[in-house]
């Protein structure tokens, strides 16, 4: 009788241990996939963070490229201007 009682009482903790496992695998497998869903979200966000700052730097980048050229626009008009100028002055004194 006594070997019987033991038998029941090793199977009972058998079969709850094998509870607890199905029970513990479940919940791992369930904090794996979140993880994998916090990172994936996570690599996502930071894909847009980095596209939206490649935006700005060539949107930046076009912005300086046009002030260049209108300061080189303006350069060229200058001097334009200035050599219109000593050729009036030449043609003046070449006049006179």
């Amino acid at each position: 009788m006594r070997k019987i009682i033991l038998a029941a009482a090793i199977a009972t903790s058998a079969l709850g241990l094998a509870a607890c496992s199905n029970s513990t695998e479940e919940k791992s497998e369930e904090a794996v996939d979140a993880m994998a869903a916090d990172a994936e979200a996570n690599a996502d966000n930071a894909g847009e963070a980095i596209e939206e700052t490649a935006t700005q730097s060539a949107q930046t980048v076009e912005a300086a490229a046009d002030e260049a050229a209108d300061a080189a626009v303006r350069t060229t008009d200058d001097i334009a201007n200035d050599a219109a100028s000593v050729a009036e002055r030449a043609e003046q004194e070449a006049a006179e």
